[in-house]
This record gives structure tokens, sequence and C-alpha cells, in this order.
């Protein structure tokens, strides 16, 4: 190590330091060990005084003719016993009677006896004779020798030099030497670390060579063309270059003040006394434009501080703002991408429109659509004067336009009138001195100029080269006026928009096609039916139209058919499908034929259009695939019985709310879905009392993606519990607020029907015997019911009807032969009887004597037909009441019968 270095002498001074701390512990110890020798000695030499002195014998000893003879040898073994160096008796004045040397026994004790001959102790320290130990200073205790009455009669001294104590410091010694030995090492090793680390740092550079590199540093500091700015963790300026002073025009005592007294610009004063770090943040100040970096200076600890740069970019600027306008021009038509267009509604692919622009390119935005646009249909030029607000966007929205859903009549000079005629964008940089504009509502204009508009940008939205409408783009007095290149990129923009807004318009206008075509096959009305208290609902899905039917069929006898069903899929090809099915159940009914039937030939029909499908028989290119299934649930109530009877294929069972509001089910068996073909189908007959409501419904309600089907039934039967005094339409309406989803992915389709008993009181029946004789009879006692019921009018039809069946019957027929009048809303004749022979209607020529029958019975009866049973068949026959009167025909009996007999060649 070089000792003229900076680390030599260093380490020089640190030599000298250890052995000064050396000496001074040494010289420490000594006295401290000499302090301590002092006071260990005094404490012996008194514990010694005092034990001889009232040792037995002692004081009777001090007492007797030789005192010498009887203590010195006492004396002389307790000094070596406690290790004194003298224990001396003496009288009380102060003639000693014992020493370690008898030489010098009988001469005067040497030192103060005075306070123990009051009965003190005295410690002091004296010179005396020679001792054993050698000569020196020694610590002599006196204390006194009393009788047994308290009486001083002698005196004890033992005492104990002070240098044989004084040895105790010399063990330590050692260990002081070696500590210094090891200061010494630590320091030399300390010293050549932080040479080694100096040398390192400073890449071995002398102190001469260093100075030079500091002034070489600050000549490079104030000579670059930037700034640099270092302040303190207190907030002061610790150092400013020559170009920060003339960028931010600073004084030239800067140096220790802090930044707020500078009188900075703000966004510089406020980034100075900031924490945070920045990198090529743009500020102004004055005229300047600075890009600005800040760093801690100490990025590691926790001191402060920092140094900031500053960067004139004015010049640059210009260029630079070029440029991130076109990126952020290039992120905003990559967001419009991505937002606009999200759904298939008009009216919010609009909105996204006019969200993304503002307020990132305009202000206020503004869509104006043509109407035949918004309900889906394709635009003519004849609608375009007449423009409907669809969308506002912005934070200006209080500004006095034209509201949402407003139609706006533009006139022709208009900005938005030209741009739609002419096919390409408007630009108007200052609306105070655009005449068209204004001209179409001045009152409005003139609020909107005082509001801050300034300038417009109105571009056309155009797909497939026709017009949906226009999009208005809107800046403030507070930002820059709209200039060509916005124009230019207003129109990419509406492009973006414009191929969005019709594939919506066009998926409105499909949808609206499949759910007018589904409604159009769905029920419109309630048929008249005594039987039931009917209500429904119907939902599509989002996903389009689905094959989700129901139907409500009025049956003769005052019976009424309840059909709930859903067709697998979506779209117009389900909705055709459920159309075809309805039609089948419709015909189906018309027979009659048992519930189970209805569904097996049902089933029979899906099989045959999969088979025409699977044979290419069907028109390709249609929406949906080939049908793979149906369920269906059908039922027939009786109101005369009060009896249900159903069957179900593959479809959810129906809920029964009895009039106490208890909530049940049927146990209707359930069977295979129609379209797998060869399965039977299982019916359930159930007795209801007047006033409970049945409740249909498809999958839809209960099912969805959030939660299955066990799920859905129970929230279902919650919805419906206690409701057995609500109206069906409240009933409907309860249950589609519990359970209908926000947004549903299946069509739901509701049917709820109270039941009602047929009075009693309005129904007759009785059996008739085989015998043509008493049909004037039952002639008889229908006229006698029809006269208990009011209906005296109808008498004549009513006879004649029942008497050409009775008689058809008796004829063509076979037992039991019974008849059954029923009044209702209209008036229904039953003949039945045992055989399965169907009568035909058919004109009879004038020379035949028979055939006419039936023919009178269909002219004088709105309805009839016939309808098979388990014993046999049953032809009935409705006439309807309007006032207790017939309408079945507006001739007269009497001329009606004559009229059948005259020759029509005549």
């Amino acid at each position: 190590m070089d000792l003229r270095s900076a680390a030599g002498q260093v380490f020089l001074l640190q030599v000298v330091i250890v052995v000064l701390l050396v000496v001074a512990a040494v010289v420490g110890m000594v006295l401290q060990a000499a302090s301590d020798a002092l006071q260990q000695g005094r404490r012996e030499s008194v514990i010694a005084a005092q034990s001889f002195a009232s040792a037995p014998g002692v004081a009777a000893a001090l007492q007797s003719r030789d005192p010498s003879a009887v203590l010195q040898p006492r004396a002389e073994a307790a000094r070596k016993r406690t290790g004194m160096d003298f224990v001396v008796v003496m009288s009380t004045k102060g003639i000693r009677y014992t020493y370690p040397y008898p030489r010098e026994i009988g001469k005067k004790f040497v030192g103060d006896i005075a306070p123990a001959l009051n009965g003190r102790t005295v410690v002091e320290q004296a010179g005396g004779p020679p001792l054993p130990a050698g000569r020196g200073t020694d610590v002599q205790a006196v204390v006194p020798v009393t009788d047994s009455r308290g009486k001083v009669v002698g005196l004890v001294s033992a005492g104990i030099t002070v240098k044989n104590v004084a040895g105790l410091w010399l063990p330590q010694l050692p260990i002081i030497l070696a500590s210094g030995a090891v200061a010494l090492a630590l320091a030399m090793t300390g010293t050549t670390l932080v040479s080694r680390r100096l040398r390192r740092q400073t890449f071995g550079l002398a102190p001469e060579e260093l100075a030079q590199l500091y002034e070489h540093h600050d000549a490079v500091l104030h000579a670059v063309r930037e700034g640099v700015l270092i302040t303190g963790a207190d907030g002061r300026l610790l150092l400013a270059n020559d170009e920060a002073t003339r960028l931010l025009g600073l004084p030239a005592d800067v140096r220790g003040r802090s930044v707020r007294e500078l009188g900075l610009p703000e966004p510089v004063m406020r980034l100075l006394s900031s924490p945070e770090e920045v990198t090529d943040e743009v500020l102004r100040a004055g005229d300047r434009l600075l890009a600005v970096n800040k760093r801690p200076t100490y990025p590691q600890g926790d001191r402060g501080g920092s140094v900031v740069t500053l960067r004139d970019t004015t010049e640059l600027s210009e260029v630079s703002g070029r440029a991130e306008v076109a990126r952020e021009r290039l992120k905003l038509l990559y967001e419009a991408g991505v937002r606009i267009g999200t759904t298939l509604d008009v009216r919010r692919t609009a909105q996204e429109l006019a969200d993304v622009a503002a307020p990132q390119f305009a202000d206020l935005v503004t869509v104006d659509l043509l109407d035949a646009v918004l309900r889906g249909w394709e635009p003519t030029a004849e609608g375009w004067r007449h423009l409907r607000r669809a969308a506002i966007g912005g934070e200006q929205r209080m500004m006095p336009v034209y509201p949402l859903d407003e139609v706006i009549a533009f006139s022709p000079r208009t900005p938005q009138m030209r741009t739609l005629h002419e096919g390409r964008g408007m630009l108007e940089t200052d609306l105070r001195r655009a005449h068209g504009w204004r001209e179409q509502d001045p009152e409005r204009a003139r609020k909107a100029l005082e509001g801050g508009l300034r300038s417009l940008v109105a571009v056309p939205l155009r797909a497939r080269n026709v017009p949906l409408g226009v999009a208005n783009f809107y800046r403030t007095a507070d930002s820059p006026a709209f200039e060509p290149e916005d124009l230019t990129f207003a129109e990419e923009l509406a492009v973006r928009a414009a191929v969005a807004i019709d594939n919506a318009r066009r998926f409105t206008r499909e949808h609206a096609m499949a759910v007018a075509l589904q409604r159009s096959l769905l029920p419109r009305g309630q048929p008249e039916q005594d039987a039931l208290e009917v209500a429904w609902r119907y939902l599509p899905s989002e996903a389009g139209v689905g094959g989700d039917w129901f139907d409500v069929i009025p049956l003769p006898g005052a019976r009424v058919a309840l059909v709930m069903g859903d067709v697998v899929g979506h779209g117009l090809h389900a909705a055709a499908t459920m159309g075809r099915l309805r039609t089948a159940v419709h015909n189906f009914s018309t027979l009659d034929l048992p519930v189970d039937e209805v569904l097996g030939n049902l089933d029979d029909l899906v099989v045959r259009m999969d088979n025409e499908k699977n044979r290419g028989d069907a028109v390709d290119g249609h929406e949906g695939e080939a049908v793979t299934g149906a369920s269906c649930l059908y039922a027939v109530y009786d109101p005369v019985a009060g009896t249900c009877t159903m069957a179900r294929a593959g479809h959810p069972e129906p809920v029964v709310v009895r009039p106490d509001g208890t909530v049940t089910s049927f146990g209707v068996p359930v069977s295979a879905p129609l379209g797998l073909g060869g399965y039977p189908f299982e019916s359930a007959e159930v007795a209801l009392p007047e006033g409970s409501q049945l409740v249909l419904y498809t999958d839809g309600l209960v099912e969805n993606r959030a939660h299955d089907f066990d799920v859905g039934m129970e929230r279902l039967r919650r919805a419906l519990g206690g409701s057995g005094k609500r109206t069906p339409e409240e009933m409907c309406q309860a249950v589609i607020d519990a359970l209908k989803p926000s947004r549903p992915s299946d069509d739901i389709a509701l049917l709820t029907a109270r039941t009602r008993m047929f009075p009693p009181s309005r129904v007759a029946e009785w059996d008739v015997p085989p015998d043509p004789a008493l049909v004037p009879s039952v002639r008889a006692r229908c006229r006698e019911t029809l006269r208990e019921w009011g209906l005296e009018e109808t008498g004549f039809a009513t006879e004649l009807i029942v008497s050409e069946l009775v008689t058809n019957a008796i004829r063509y027929g076979s037992p039991p032969i019974g008849v059954r009048l029923m009044h209702g809303r209209c008036l229904t004749c039953e003949v039945s009887d045992g055989s399965g022979t169907s009568p035909r209607l058919r004109r009879a020529a004038t020379t035949d004597e028979g055939g006419r029958g039936l023919y009178l019975v269909a002219q004088f009866a709105q309805r009839w037909g016939t309808r098979y049973t388990t014993r046999g068949k049953v032809i009935w026959t409705e006439q309807l009441l309007h006032d207790g009167e017939s309408t079945a025909s507006g001739l007269a009996p009497v001329d009606f019968l004559l009229d059948q007999f005259d020759d029509p060649g005549a």
C-alpha cells in the first residue's frame, strides 16, 4: 500500500488512533485496578480488625498483666489466616502490644486513633514501620475493643499494603493488546477494500485526474443543448445548467432556492414538485414545447431528490403531432371495428357509432336514419327527406339538437340532404357561415351556436350503394375546427358503421318476417266456448323465432282441446314446421279422435316430413336443418263430466292449481317425442273441480343456461302457489314476471285455463227405445225442454233435427240410443247409438223417397258432425243463439220444407 496515497494516510491515522486507544485502555485499567484494590483493602482491613476485636478473650487479655504475651501469637495467627500485612493490638494510648516484628512492640502506633477511642471505626492510608509485604502505602482500619460494660479498653488495627492488590490488572493486559492487534488488522483490511473500491469507481484515476475529469464534466454539462435540473429531497434546486436556465428563463442565483419560488410555468413547477417518474412527457413552457424526463437521483434508496432533463421539441412537435393524430385515427378505426355491430339491433348499432366517435373524434355526434331502415325495410329515395334521429353521443347531449326518435324533415340546402343526394361527405368548418344549416331551424341553430357548436362534418351512411341515413359530427369552440383530413376519416368511419347498420336492418327485416309468420300461425283471439277461461303469453327468443305453439280448439259437446307444442330448432323452417303441425292438430281434432291417437297421427306426420327432407324433396337452402323431432301435449276438457283427458309426447307435464291454491301435477306418463316413430302414446284422465287452473308451458319457461329443469319447475310452483283466486290473465303475468329470463335463449309459450262446469240445469238427456213409433214422444220432450229454457223460437228447427237424427239412429243404427240437449253459447243436440257406421250427406233426387234428413239437419244447424266413442258414435249439431232465437236459416220453417220438394228443373 502506498503510504502517500489517501488510503495509506487514512491507514496511518487509523494506526495512531488504535495505539492511543490501547494506551488509554491500559492506563484506565491500571487506575481502575488501583481504585478497586484500594476499596478492597479498606473493606478487608475493616473486616479483619472488627473480627479480631470482637474475638473472645481479647478484651480480657488487654486488661491482663502482660497483654503482649497473650495477644502476639493470636494476632500473628489472625494475620496469616486473613492475609493481612499486620494485625496490631494497642492500648488506649496507642502503644503497640503486637506487631509482625517484635522489635516494634511497645512503640507508638502511627495513625489517627482519636475516633476509635470514641467508639467509631477509622479507615485511613498511612505509612509505618516495615511490613512483611514490603514498604509502601498501606490501608489500615482502627476499631475499638470494649469490655462487657461497653468501655473502650484497647484498639485493634488491621492493614494491607496497596501494591499487593494492584497486581490484579496485569492478567487483562494481553486482552487489550490482542484487541489492539485485531483493530489494526481490521483497519488494514478495511483500508485495502476501500482502496480497491475507490480504484474501481475512479477507474484508477489519481486525484489530479479526477479534478480534470470534473472540469471536463462541468464544461460538457453547460455546453449540451439539453437542460439539466437536479433537485434535493426538500424541493430545492441543486443544479441547473445553462440550457435549462435558457429554456425556463431562470435567474442567475437559483441554486439552493425552492422550485416554488422560481416563477416557473405551472406544468413544470408541478412536475418538479411531484415524486413521480416521467418519460418523454411534453409540457408547454411559454411558447416552447419541452420533452421532459425525470428520474430519482438515488433510485435504490430513500434519500430523495431527482434529476430532470429538458429538450426543446417545438419544431418537432408539428411533425410528431401529425404522426400522433394518424396513430390515434388508426386506433379509433380499430376500436370502431370492434365496438360497432356487436348486436343486430339497428338503433343499438347507431348508438355504438355515436359512442365510438365521441369524444375521441367529435364533441357531439348524431345519427339520423331513414324510417324504412329502422323498420327493416329496403330504403327508397322517396323517404330521404324524412329521417328519424336514432342516436346521440358525446358530452354535449344537452345541446339544443333534435331529440331521439324525432322525425326530421331536412331542407334541400342542408348539409345532411346534400350529402344524401351527392353521396359524399360535407364539411362546414364554421357553422356561423353555414346558411343551409341555419335555415333548417333558425331558432335551434342560434341556441346551438350560443352553446358553442362551431364546425360540422356530415357523411352519408351507405351500404351496397344504398343510402341508409346520415352521421353528423360536431365540434365546439373548445376543440379545433374540422379539416379536410377529418372529413376523409369521418367517411371511413361511416363506411364501417353503415355495413353494420345494414346487417342489423336485414336481420330486423328477416326477424320481423319470421315473427309475423309465426304469429300468423298462432291463435289471434280466443275462440268462443263455454268450458274454459283462457289466457296466454308468447315470448320469442333472442336467437329468433322458434317452433313453440299452442292452441285452444272448441270440440263438439261443449268440450275444448288444449294444445301445447315445441318444434326443435329456430328460424323460418321451425316456424313453418310448427304451422304444419298446428294445422294437422286442427284436422285431427275435427275427427274427434282420442288424445293418444292424435299424437300417434302427429308422430307419423313428423316422420314423413323427416323422410321428405332426407330424400331431398324439401327445398334446399332454407334456414335450419331437417326436423329431428317435436314435443306436444294434447288435452281435452269435458265441462259436463268435469274431466280432462291428456297425453304428452316428450313435453313437460302441465301443472294444476286447484281452487284452494294447491299446486299439483297430473301424473300423466311421458311418451317419446314426435318423430321417433313406432312408440305408443299413453293417456290419462283426471277429474278437475270447477275453478281449477291448468298451466301448460314449453321448456323455455323453466329451463335455460342459468339453471336446470328441476330448479325451473320449483320456481314455477312457487310463482303459482296460493294463486287459486287469480284470473288466468293475472296468473300468466305473474308467472312471466317471476320466471322470464333477461335474455331468453329459447321461445316461451304459456297457456292458463280455468275450468268451468256445465250447469246440470242446462243439460237434458234421455234414452230412446229402438221403436220408430216413439219418435213423436221424443219431439214432445224436446219441445218441453226448450220451453223450460226459454227457447221456444228454436223449437221447430230443433224438433226437426232431433226427429231426423233419432229416426236415422233407429233405422240404421243399433241400441242403445240416447238423446242429449245442452244449452250454452249455442244449442247442442246429440244423438248416440251403438253403431260405428257414419251417415253421409247427399242431395236427394226429386223422385227419391228418402235422403233428405241430413240435408235438412245441415241447413238448420250451424255445424254438425260425427264423433266416435268406445260404445259407438254420436251425431251432433250446433245452433247459434242470439237473444233466444236461432240464426240457422232465414226462411220460415214451412217455406223451407216446401222449398225442398220443389222441382229444381221447373
